[in-house]
């Protein structure tokens, strides 16, 4: 059924109670349009699904990452295009998901579309977000919102990105504007998703490992995107220097948590790290120093800005003495060449609790397989870690399996497929796979 589009806000607040009980302690004056929760009724958990903007909605065309894979030379096998085409088929992505009996959403907004040039805002964007909002909340899913998520507009890296200190507040007049357009209906966001990810992936004690061919394209890329821009530089939240980066990005989350609450609605809001568990092996092995690093310094930001972390778990690392180590001989690997390790969620989720002592949904979770029965297993075995964590004390409030689509994945093109629905390359018929239904049969058990 196709909704009305010109439902009310308050209409698509009746069926969504929930939202109010996710406030955290000592948020800002109550929403106009949201009840409270009854008294002593507990916050309900989350169960639902995540997709990212960029990788889903295709033709981003104003994006740094649409620039990247499109340029001569690039270092993406092959460009995103028009994704899934989840820009306009979402009411369908949204109907499989409420189908599944899922209660909750989480989505993308991607800045390049809502402010495409400097200081000039997109109503028509804004607009399209709340609809997609709307009928989350119409279907019975809880919103759960990300601003930023890899990709950011070219202007912004052709004059240096989150390199440059000013970036924060542009990103915060960026999260006002999403603020006060949809936080009325929100039940949570994510200021940033993963900014300490190229440092999991690429920790060692010398840094960057990487080849002179690749190294010499990779500069390449970066520099056709420049020139193609009228810059100098072209400086992206992936791709640039992660000691000017990060301080940068950690004043733009303070910031923005500031600009979110500011506006309406009460929600929780956090930031999501990638996060593996860190596994020790050998005299003298190095896995508290990577922790401290990649991790500790994000949970101290969390700790203090903020009211949740989103752990995003998908395997876990063997630390040495002289830094990451390959996987264990005869290891099942995913299609993403990563160990096949789904209990790895249950010690991140305890450690990020500890070090931030904050409430923990699990933002992102999930699993590269073509084999699908691969997936069905891996679900199981998270869900059971997840479980374990939740028994020991953790405070878990929402768990969303990453992806409900197979989508767009970066560098790799369409190689890996992590949904719990396959996407028609060409036709964009989605067609939900067996793990899709064990997924459901899993929350509806859990309830």
């Amino acid at each position: 059924m196709i909704p009305n589009t010109a439902l009310s806000r308050r209409q698509a607040l009746g069926g969504a109670t929930l939202l109010a009980a996710l406030a955290p302690t000592g948020a800002q004056a109550e929403s106009r349009a949201k009840p409270r929760p009854a008294s002593g009724q507990a916050a309900p958990f989350l169960w639902g699904v995540a997709t990212a903007g960029h990788q889903v909605e295709g033709g981003n065309v104003g994006s740094d990452i649409w620039l990247l894979e499109t340029v001569k030379p690039t270092v993406f096998a092959e460009p995103s295009g028009d994704a899934c085409d989840a820009y306009h088929r979402y009411r369908e992505d949204i109907g499989i998901t409420a189908d599944l009996g899922l209660n909750a959403w989480r989505m993308g907004v991607e800045w390049a579309r809502i402010e495409p040039e400097p200081g000039l805002f997109s109503q028509a964007a804004l607009d399209h977000y709340e609809r997609i909002v709307d009928y989350a909340l119409e279907r019975g899913l809880a919103p759960f919102l990300t601003l930023h998520h890899f990709a950011s507009p070219r202007w912004l890296a052709a004059q240096g990105g989150f390199e440059v200190m000013e970036t924060a507040d542009r990103y915060a007049a960026y999260a006002e504007r999403v603020g006060k357009a949809l936080g009325d209906r929100l039940a949570g966001a994510v200021t940033f998703n993963e900014p300490n990810v190229v440092q999991q992936v690429t920790w060692s004690p010398t840094g960057y490992d990487l080849d002179a061919r690749t190294m010499a394209v990779f500069n390449a890329m970066l520099q056709s995107a420049a020139r193609a821009c009228g810059s100098d530089k072209f400086s992206t939240f992936l791709y640039g220097d992660m000691q000017t980066l990060h301080p940068t990005i950690m004043r733009a989350h303070a910031l923005g948590v500031q600009a979110l609450k500011a506006g309406p609605g009460r929600y929780p809001v956090g930031i999501s790290l990638a996060m593996g568990d860190e596994q020790g092996v050998g005299e003298g092995n190095l896995a508290e120093r990577k922790k401290s690093e990649v991790y500790e310094p994000w949970l101290r930001l969390a700790a203090e800005h903020g009211d949740f972390v989103g752990v995003q778990t998908y395997t876990r690392a063997l630390v040495g003495p002289r830094g990451n180590l390959p996987p264990p001989p005869g290891a099942e690997l995913t299609a993403a060449q990563y160990e096949f390790y789904p209990e790895a969620l249950e010690a991140t989720i305890a450690y990020a609790a500890r070090v931030s002592g904050k409430p923990i949904y699990v933002t992102e979770n999930g699993v590269a397989a073509h084999d699908d029965a691969r997936r069905v297993a891996y679900i199981d075995r998270a869900l059971d870690a997840l479980a374990r964590a939740r028994k020991a004390g953790a405070d878990v409030r929402g768990y969303f399996h990453w992806s409900l689509l197979d989508c767009y994945e970066w560098l790799h093109g369409y190689s890996r497929p992590f949904g719990l629905v396959a996407v028609d390359r060409e036709t964009f018929v989605r067609t939900p796979k067996p793990s899709a239904r064990r997924y459901a049969q899993r929350v509806a058990e859990a309830r």
